[in-house]
């Protein structure tokens, strides 16, 4: 017979396990599934273990300019090998840490790969091939996505098999650090591993289609950044195709393409493909029961994280962006409320998610984080403006700490004086974008940011100039 569960969910990434928690303090009977590891992509293969591997770097960088702050560090050695173990570790610690949540919050794990086989019913292949049966009123799919592929086309069956053409996985645990890297694709993943190998001492190429790198951000922040990246020795290709690459025992050669028409040709000894995700709803049962996808492939659903069919939920990177870590996270919180209450809980009252106010964040160097609409995007939505930009050369903390390099820009309605959007680039950007999500989810006004006190000396004071000089007030500039 199989096992009755109030709620499965079938995959514990950073949606997923978050999803089983909030269902088990609410009282649900909660199971969850997972094939490989606790914690998912972003714990084992993607958020954390990467910000070591860029943590280790920053601190390399810092050493290379330690006389910047009047220190001597001589002849500074990068150990890659080191490096990558450090990462591994940290993934492996907080992967022993989902674990103890799952106990401590009494939610039965199931190893295997899942399948919905009917409606409430899921099968679990484990090894071996030994499959077992599970029941339950509501299943969430949090099964998240994969990288994607170059099309056969470009590379004539050669794939990202880890030796000469890599995916973000084969970049956190190399065999070897490239000589000459390219680098396909500039959204966050693509800057990040730029900003990594950059930093070792790799010779770093991006190439992006676009005509301007990060390009989901405001286009300041993406000229800023270019300059930025090309002052550190990375070379940028925009408004760029990639035609054909070749694999070879040595490296690979790539057949360029400007938009002007311009073909050229370039050796690398590595590249690495950061051109976006496929979400993984094959193989799960989905056709089966009728669940809708997108034109992409992707699950449709609700604010609450409903599907088309009734007790099918879906959270994460197998549903509509942005495709980020809290986003999924939150996203678990709110279908899990969602589904208690259909089970009669009348103490939550869960709010359908907001995707205006998700931030974003990008750890290169230097840091990049945003919220809300970029500049042209209000401009296009039909708000009259109020524009501020602060630079970090005129904060006294940003001087002390060697990090004079960034801005922060402030979008808000002229009418009404909404935060429309908030956008950043420089020094621990990453910390202070929070502020600005913390002041839109309140629906705060300059007027309430303005009358804030933002404590002295830090970083956060220019969010307060950026303020200010939306209207015409700032001190410091």
């Amino acid at each position: 017979m199989a096992e009755q569960y109030d709620l499965i969910v079938l995959g514990s990434g950073p949606g997923g396990y978050v999803a089983a928690i909030r269902g088990a303090q609410l009282g649900l009977k909660t199971a969850i599934v997972e094939r490989e590891n606790l914690g998912g992509i972003c714990l084992n293969w993607g958020c954390i273990p990467t910000k070591a591997l860029l943590r280790s770097a920053e601190v390399f960088h810092q050493m290379k300019h330690a006389a910047a702050y009047g220190l001597s560090v001589e002849n500074p050695k990068a150990d890659l090998g080191a490096i990558v173990q450090r990462s591994r570790g940290v993934a492996k610690q907080l992967n022993q840490g989902i674990g103890h949540l799952m106990k401590k919050n009494k939610v039965t794990v199931h190893m295997g790969t899942g399948k919905l086989v009917a409606l409430g019913k899921i099968t679990v292949t484990g090894v071996g091939g030994k499959t077992e049966e599970l029941s339950a009123k509501h299943i969430i799919v949090a099964t998240g996505a994969r990288a994607r592929d170059l099309p056969p086309s470009i590379t004539n069956g050669a794939k990202a098999d880890g030796e000469r053409i890599w995916t973000y996985r084969h970049a956190m645990t190399p065999k070897e650090l490239p000589t000459r890297l390219l680098l396909l694709g500039s959204g966050a993943i693509g800057i990040e591993f730029a900003s990594f190998y950059n930093d070792l001492g790799v010779d770093v190429t991006v190439v992006e289609m676009l005509d301007r790198i990060v390009p989901v951000e405001d286009v300041d922040v993406s000229t800023f950044l270019q300059k930025a990246l090309k002052k550190q020795g990375i070379t940028i290709h925009t408004s760029t195709s990639l035609e054909k690459v070749e694999a070879g025992a040595s490296g690979v050669k790539a057949t360029l393409k400007a938009r002007d028409g311009t073909v050229s040709e370039a050796e690398f000894s590595h590249m690495i493909v950061a051109i976006g995700i496929v979400p993984n709803v094959e193989n799960i049962g989905l056709e089966d029961l009728g669940i809708e996808p997108d034109k992409r492939s992707h699950i449709k659903t609700d604010g609450y994280g409903r599907t088309n069919v009734k007790g099918v939920w879906a959270i994460g990177d197998v549903t509509d962006g942005p495709w980020l870590a809290h986003k999924a996270s939150h996203e678990g919180v709110t279908t899990a409320e969602a589904i208690a209450q259909e089970l009669g809980n009348t103490e939550v009252h869960p709010h359908p998610l907001d995707r205006n106010n998700i931030p974003g964040c990008t750890y290169c160097h230097p840091q990049i984080a945003s919220v809300g609409l970029t500049e042209a995007k209000a401009k296009e939505a039909g708000h009259e403006l109020k524009v501020g930009n602060f630079p970090f050369i005129g904060n006294g903390k940003a001087i002390a700490l060697g990090e004079p390099e960034g801005f922060i820009k402030t979008v808000f309605d002229a009418k009404t004086g909404e935060l429309l959007g908030a956008h950043m680039i420089g020094a621990e950007v990453t910390e202070l974008i929070q502020g600005y999500v913390v002041g839109r989810t309140l629906e705060t006004t300059e007027a309430e940011l303005i009358q804030t006190v933002f404590p002295h000396p830090t970083l956060s004071e220019m969010m307060h100039e950026s303020v200010l000089s939306a209207y015409g007030r700032a001190i410091h500039i």
